[in-house]
């Protein structure tokens, strides 16, 4: 995709002489207290563009024209890009933004691209703590993560619209390593939005409120939207420190919900709406109530991360998943805490509709299960592990071919994780990583005469995956 750059205008003044005409003699008053501009594209004035300043809402005039009062704490002005126009972007990295200058005037001008073709069909990509602490996790990412991404991009179509969202913990304390971060998402070759994680945070430069200085130097804002076809994007800041080194919660500031209420006002409730962070919401976040409370009446999806396990829950209508991690166990295997695959989310809008499935790093996209079998006295088991599983799902298996119906998901521990993760030396690499609970898990047992175990599972759209596994 072409590099799109944001036009912002400067003050017309030096050493305090005028160097233009009456018209720009002296701002006024009105002036001094807004921050105003023009979103345009190809030379034609945007009407209706949503530009916030993360306080206040406002849409363009028909003159493409907009103000918004100016606010001591903010620090960026930023565009939710409409529907039918390209995500600018530098070097992969989404550019929906321009920096509040101090000292310059308050304009901020923006100049889009359109798309020039329908995008109520497309695609997007959800990575979930790349988590790099040093050189040897770098290039683990580079030469596993990176290049199975650009393998699912190509084949999504040289034609398809594909963006990206790294839902938090970019890196893992190390800030020195977001250029890395960027240069990994940078090759994959579409346009990547970025949300806070706990491990992206300053520490030691005060509160919550300057906790996020070094993340917004280099990806702008922490919470934001935009707009592809009929989905409404908003990428949401619900990492909350608290003061001391490495404490936080999951927390909603009282600032971002009446950004979102204005938000959503500019959304019609027919559209699909997907929110992406990095803490879980549903099971984590402490004043969700208050976030599903502005969300009643739109179809929400919630991309989320930070656990390193893979798991859906659905609560009060509203589908959240909660990613697996590209880093799986923090770079130490193959597998996150619960046995899932390192790897990430792939999901396909259509309209308002929304399809998705997990994608296991260096594995086809119809690899969805994992298949353990235990020999045991007299009677044998097997646990099948369906990471992306949810109620909606089906999974059977067969005894040498017979079937033998369906299973019920049980809770547990995946047996490689287990055995790859479980003590104090293991696993080598990250040794504090422990095997962690998880309800995708369905176990059968059968007799010594069984040679062969088959599992189904049915997703709920329909598709399925079968794994089979020989009893040695």
């Amino acid at each position: 995709m072409k590099r799109r750059t944001f036009l912002q205008s400067l003050a017309l003044f030096s050493g305090g002489l005028v160097l233009a005409g009456p018209s720009v003699f002296a701002r006024s008053k009105k002036a001094a207290q807004t921050l105003s501009g023009t979103v345009k594209a190809r030379g034609k004035k945007l009407a209706k563009v949503v530009v916030s300043d993360g306080f206040s809402v406002v849409q363009t005039n028909k003159r493409g024209q907009f103000e918004l009062p100016v606010n001591e704490r903010a620090k960026f002005v930023f565009l939710s890009i409409p529907a039918g126009y390209e995500f600018p972007q530098e070097k992969g990295l989404a550019k929906h933004y321009l920096p509040i200058t101090a000292g310059k005037a308050n304009k901020y001008d923006f100049e889009l691209q359109p798309l020039g073709k329908d995008d109520s069909k497309h695609s997007f990509i959800v990575w979930a703590d790349p988590q790099v602490k040093d050189a040897k996790d770098v290039a683990l990412m580079m030469q596993d993560s990176v290049p199975d991404a650009q393998k699912l991009v190509q084949s999504l179509g040289k034609d398809a619209l594909v963006h990206g969202i790294g839902v938090g913990d970019l890196v893992w304390d190390n800030h020195k390593l977001f250029p890395d971060y960027s240069k990994a998402v940078g090759a994959i070759g579409v346009p990547f939005f970025q949300a806070l994680g706990n491990h992206d945070m300053d520490y030691r430069l005060g509160g919550d409120e300057t906790s996020h200085a070094t993340f917004q130097k280099i990806f702008g804002p922490t919470y934001y939207s935009f707009n592809r076809g009929k989905a409404h994007y908003i990428v949401l800041d619900d990492v909350r420190y608290l003061g001391k080194e490495r404490e936080y919660d999951g927390h909603l500031n009282e600032q971002q919900l009446a950004w979102i209420k204005q938000d959503l006002s500019f959304v019609p409730k027919d559209h699909l709406v997907i929110i992406s962070a990095h803490i879980p919401i549903s099971s984590a976040v402490k004043n969700r109530e208050d976030l599903f409370a502005l969300l009643k009446g739109y179809q929400v999806h919630i991309m989320t991360g930070h656990t390193h396990t893979n798991y859906n829950m659905l609560r009060e209508g509203v589908y959240e998943h909660v990613h697996g991690t590209v880093c799986g166990a923090w770079w130490s295997g193959s597998i996150c805490t619960d046995g899932t695959p390192n790897g990430y989310g792939v999901y396909e809008v259509n309209g308002n509709q929304l399809q998705w499935y997990y994608k296991s790093t260096g594995k086809d996209k119809s690899h969805q299960i994992s298949l353990d079998i235990e020999k045991l006295t007299g009677q044998n088991r097997f646990i099948a592990n369906v990471w992306n599983w949810d109620p909606a799902w089906k999974v059977e298996w067969y005894a040498d071919g017979k079937a033998m119906g369906a299973l019920q998901n049980t809770k547990g521990y995946d047996p490689e994780a287990v055995r790859t993760m479980k003590g104090d030396k293991l696993p080598a690499r990250r040794a504090f990583a422990e095997p962690a609970r998880t309800e995708h898990l369905f176990m059968g047992h059968f007799g010594p005469e069984v040679k062969q175990v088959k599992v189904v599972a049915t997703d709920r759209f329909g598709n399925q995956f079968e794994t089979v596994a020989a009893v040695a």
